[in-house]
């Protein structure tokens, strides 16, 4: 029969003391700071703050460092404890047209108003493990250890460079570029020509829902859509982007700008009845252009996919503004035959912190309901090879 274990406290406490020892590692290795993941896995960060909603890289950070790198649990932190805040204001919109670029590209442009700016990016590297980095980490190591054989801070006199001289390391490279100045709207002049259709509002412009206020009910409204999106796993957003691109709900997508960077923040005080600059928050915008529309009455025009992410999220950004698209297909009189163009399907699917409460809680126990279900089933054997019995 199966019964409760024992000693479960005492269990779960010896547990902790071993997720410690495992968030450590080995103490003959330097232990990683918060700040180093700050500043030194900053995607993952950005991430991580995209899914929990919270802006703030420090506890960012600090919930990846606590969750082992484990960036669904560290999403699970954060959001946590954003529950714990005070909600002191609501922010006026943001202006991304006069966010300070750090990153502007688009595939659909040679030139464009304002210029390309690469900015930091994987897309014309090779892929190819840099083996250099191990170099690099051992000359550091050997260093450290120097100095505190020497107990001095400073490299001794006639020591060798960290890094080999003609390494990819030593050549000059740009210190991390602040943003340059607001870029004008790269389709701007395409819809002024009425070839892209321009962004509009609801009708009657309603107060968008809050999702962190409301749980959302379908069906929902685009901007309700935008913001679990927003929220929402980006291994599960991409792979249902990926599949309008695949044939499941057709789309014919140019990227019309990816942009990141920063935007003001400005909140408006009841005291004092104007706005007010709070900060800046890094951002990831995308505009994707997908395949027109037209009737008799109606010009063609290219229709658009939209996404607007916290941090640096470009890959996040561009499967968001592909499922927007999708999702707008009443808008456009389309059929619904995929199911990324179903928001209830793909949207209800999409948070991580759900999705992983509800398929880890399987790990708990379970032994009085599977004890039900076996003497349910122990009875319907038994029924069913018993021998039948009747009047003849």
């Amino acid at each position: 029969m199966y019964i409760a274990v024992k000693g479960g406290q005492a269990a779960i406490a010896a547990s902790h003391q071993l997720l410690e020892q495992q968030r450590r590692g080995p103490t003959d290795i330097a232990a990683m700071s918060v700040a180093q993941i700050e500043h030194q896995l900053g995607l993952l960060v950005a991430r991580v703050m995209a899914e929990a909603g919270v802006y703030d890289r420090q506890l960012a950070a600090l919930s990846i460092k606590q969750a082992c790198g484990d960036a669904i649990e560290a999403v699970f932190l954060l959001r946590a404890y954003r529950t714990t805040l005070p909600r002191f204001g609501t922010a006026a919109a943001l202006d991304t047209q006069a966010m300070r670029v750090q990153r502007r590209v688009s595939s659909i442009f040679k030139d464009m108003p304002g210029g390309q700016v690469l900015g930091p990016t994987f897309d014309y590297t090779q892929r190819l493990l840099d083996f250099d980095l191990l170099d690099q980490e051992s000359a550091v190591s050997a260093r450290e250890q120097l100095d505190l054989t020497t107990n001095s801070g400073a490299a001794p006199i006639g020591s060798e460079p960290t890094t080999p001289i003609g390494s990819e390391a030593n050549v000059a490279a740009p210190s991390n570029p602040e943003p340059s100045d607001a870029a004008p709207d790269a389709l701007a002049a395409l819809i002024a020509e009425g070839l892209i259709e321009a962004a509009h509002g609801s009708p009657g412009d309603p107060e968008p829902d809050d999702i962190t206020v409301e749980p959302p009910h379908f069906p929902v409204a685009r901007t309700t859509r935008m913001q679990m999106m927003a929220r929402g796993d980006e291994g599960w957003l991409l792979g249902m982007g990926y599949s309008t691109q695949r044939g499941y709900a057709f789309t014919h997508p140019f990227a019309g700008e990816i942009r990141v960077g920063k935007a003001a923040v400005s909140i408006s005080p009841p005291e004092l009845g104007f706005e007010i600059g709070i900060g800046e928050v890094e951002l990831t915008e995308c505009q994707m252009i997908n395949q027109f529309v037209g009737s008799a009455d109606v010009a063609p025009t290219f229709t658009r996919g939209y996404a607007l992410v916290l941090g640096h999220n470009e890959r996040k950004a561009m499967a968001i503004s592909l499922l927007d698209r999708a999702q707008r297909h009443e808008e456009f009189d389309e059929n619904m035959t995929a199911p990324a163009q179903d928001a209830e399907f793909a949207l209800g699917h999409a948070d991580s912190v759900e999705a992983s409460g509800f398929v880890q809680h399987l790990k708990l126990p379970h032994y009085v309901t599977f004890e039900s279900e076996l003497e349910l089933l122990r009875q319907l054997r038994a029924d069913q090879s018993a021998p039948e019995t009747g009047d003849e």
